[in-house]
C-alpha cells in the first residue's frame, strides 16, 4: 500500500501525507508537497517551494504561507536549510523557527539533513527528483529529515541522520521508523558509470542490484536510489518491516510533482515536512 496519500487541502494545496504514521503517532505532521495549490507561473506553477530558483521570492514565500495554513501551523515555526547535496546534519531546536522561510540568507547553511525532538518546530527540505526520508523515535519524540540525492546517497545520509539522533537524543536504531517518499525511481534515472561509480565506491552496498544497464544509451545505467537508501537504512540498524517506501515517481508523475531530470531543470520545488503540532 503506498503510504503517501493524495489529500487536497481547505486551501486547494495538494499534499502527500504520511497516513499510517498520523494515526501512530499522535501529534505528528509528516508528507511532502505536490506541485498545484499555489500562485506561482510557469515553469514553477504552481506550487513552487524553492527560493533558490528563478521564481519570484513573494510567491514563493506566499506559497509557503499556503502550506502552513493547510495544515493549521503558523508560518513563524519552519525552518528551511540551505542544501548543498552534502551529508551534514543540522540540529534544529527551538530559538531556530523560522529560519530559511522567509528568505535564503539566513537559511541552516550547508545542511541536508535535519533532526529535532523539540514541539511546535516544522522542519522543510525541498526536492525535485531527489529522495526525501524521514524518521520518527517514538520513545524519545525525536524526528529527522534528509535529502538524499545520488552525492548525499553516496555519503550514507540516511546513516549519518540514524547516528546523529542517537549521539543528540540516545535513539536506538531498532526503535526507529522510516520512510521514502516520491522521487525519481528507476524507471526514469539514467546515470552514467561516474554515478554508479562513486556510490559503489563510498557505500558498502558492492554486489547489490541497485542500477542496471540502460536498454535505450550505451554506457548508461538506470540507478535505483530509493532502494539504494532503504539498504543503508537496514545496514544503520533500521528494522527492515520498519520502513516504508512509495511507489510514486517524481519523473513519470510530472502532471503531480516537480522533476528536475523531466523538465530539463527549470521547474519548481516540492517540501517535505515533519514536526510535532
Amino acid at each position: 500500500m503506498e503510504p503517501f496519500v493524495q489529500h487536497i487541502a481547505d486551501n486547494g494545496v495538494e499534499l502527500y501525507r504520511l497516513e499510517g504514521w498520523l494515526s501512530r503517532f499522535p501529534g505528528l505532521s509528516a508528507g511532502f508537497t505536490g506541485r498545484s495549490g499555489g500562485n506561482g507561473r510557469a515553469p514553477y506553477a504552481s506550487l513552487n517551494l524553492g527560493l533558490h530558483v528563478d521564481d519570484e521570492p513573494a510567491v514563493v514565500v506566499d506559497n509557503r504561507r499556503l502550506l502552513a495554513g493547510a495544515l493549521g501551523t503558523p508560518l513563524e515555526v519552519w525552518t528551511y536549510g540551505e542544501q548543498v547535496h552534502g551529508a551534514r546534519v543540522q540540529l534544529v531546536e527551538a530559538v531556530h523557527k523560522g529560519r530559511g522561510t522567509l528568505a535564503r540568507a539566513d537559511a541552516f547553511p550547508e545542511a541536508d539533513a535535519f533532526i529535532t525532538a523539540g514541539r511546535g518546530i516544522m522542519m522543510a527540505a525541498l526536492f525535485a527528483d531527489c529522495v526525501p526520508l524521514y524518521f520518527i523515535d517514538p520513545a524519545h519524540e525525536a524526528v529527522g529529515l534528509a535529502h538524499a540525492g545520488w552525492k548525499g546517497t553516496a555519503q550514507e545520509i540516511a546513516r549519518r541522520t540514524v547516528e546523529a539522533m542517537g549521539q543528540t537524543f540516545g535513539t536506538k536504531p531498532a526503535d526507529l521508523h522510516a520512510a521514502i517518499g516520491p522521487s525519481i525511481g528507476a524507471c526514469c534515472y539514467e546515470v552514467d558509470d561516474r554515478v554508479t561509480g562513486s556510490i559503489t565506491a563510498q557505500t558498502a552496498l558492492h554486489g547489490e542490484p541497485f542500477f542496471r544497464p540502460s536498454s535505450v544509451n550505451a554506457g548508461k545505467f538506470m540507478l535505483n536510489l530509493q532502494e539504494i537508501n532503504r539498504k543503508i537504512m537496514i545496514e544503520a540498524g533500521i528494522l527492515p518491516q520498519r520502513i516504508e517506501m512509495t511507489s510514486l515517481c517524481t519523473s513519470c508523475a510530472v502532471s503531480r510533482f516537480f522533476s528536475h531530470r523531466k523538465e530539463n531543470g527549470r521547474t519548481g520545488r516540492m517540501a517535505a515536512w515533519i514536526g510535532w503540532v
